[in-house]
Order: structure tokens, then sequence, then C-alpha cells
């Protein structure tokens, strides 16, 4: 694990790409997608991010790297007791930088629901396109965020500066 120390709002944090025992993240990574068979099928290909505050976890994500510059946010969680103080919203500016280095779009798949929809926008995603279904037809359950029954995912998409131009 490679890790880089940061300092936020006076809290020493600490963000690492974790490359071995993904699945010691579990609780957190179930925060974002509640099936542990559903983050099976990419957390192992996956990039895992750990951003920790004096060694706990409090924010994973997950970023797989698909063809011709395009990336996928898998899974985005913050722990309840850090939320709504801007750490996903950090984490996501992190990745942003991390992987416009090799990609130049950014896709995420999330629910319906207005409050992670607007935060996405808030963070610069735009309405890509959307898979009707999707949390009927690949959940063992029903899927309900803020009293509504998930059935579409809906992608969102932003794009990632790819050069960058230095003028001396």
């Amino acid at each position: 694990m490679s890790a880089i120390d940061l300092l936020i709002e006076g809290k020493r944090l600490k963000i690492a790409l974790v490359a071995e025992k993904k699945k010691r993240f579990l609780d957190l990574l179930l925060l974002g997608d509640e099936q542990e068979s559903m983050i099976d099928r990419y957390l192992e290909h996956g990039d895992l991010w750990v951003l920790s505050d004096e060694n706990v976890a409090i924010a994973v994500a997950v970023v797989t790297v698909e063809q011709n510059g395009i990336c996928e946010l898998k899974n985005l969680a913050v722990d309840t007791s850090y939320q709504q103080h801007g750490i996903g919203s950090f984490l996501l500016q992190y990745l942003f930088n991390q992987y416009r280095k090799s990609c130049h779009t950014i896709y995420v798949g999330t629910g319906q629901t207005q409050r992670t929809l607007n935060f996405y926008k808030k963070n610069g995603f735009i309405y890509s396109h959307r898979i009707k279904n999707f949390f009927l037809d690949n959940y063992d359950h029903p899927i309900v965020d803020e009293g509504l029954l998930l059935r579409d995912m809906v992608y969102l998409k932003r794009k990632l500066k790819t050069a960058i131009s230095v003028r001396k």
C-alpha cells in the first residue's frame, strides 16, 4: 500500500491505493453498493483508494480503467459519521487528478435519488445515459434509497483534462 499524507481542515488524513486484502474494507464498500456479490464483480480488477483519519478508514472509492481512455467510478462511500463534511467531494477531486493522466472521461453509475444525483452534478458530472431496470435485474433484493425503490442505473460522466500545458 502506497500512501500520501494530507492535511485537511487541521486533520492529518492519508490516502492510499490498496492492492491486497481489499475485502477488509467491505463494511465501507457496502455503504456504496449494498450487495457483496455486486462488489465482487469489480473489486479485484479495480483500483481501491482508501482515505484514513488516524489509521481508521473513513472513505473508499473503486475505479476501473476501461478501454479507449475511459474509467468508471464503481463505488464511492464515506463513513456515516464523516458524511456532509466534503470528504466525498475531496476524494473525487483527488481521483480526477489521478486518472486525468491516463483517461479523458470518468463515468459513474448510480441510483436516481436527488441527493446522489445532486452530489455528482455538484462535482462536475453530467447525464450520459441510463440502463433500464438495472437494480431490479441485478440485485437479489429491492434496493431502496431515500425511500425510493431504485430501478434504473443512471450514468453520469465528467471530462478529465488529459493534457496540461505549461507556459514558461
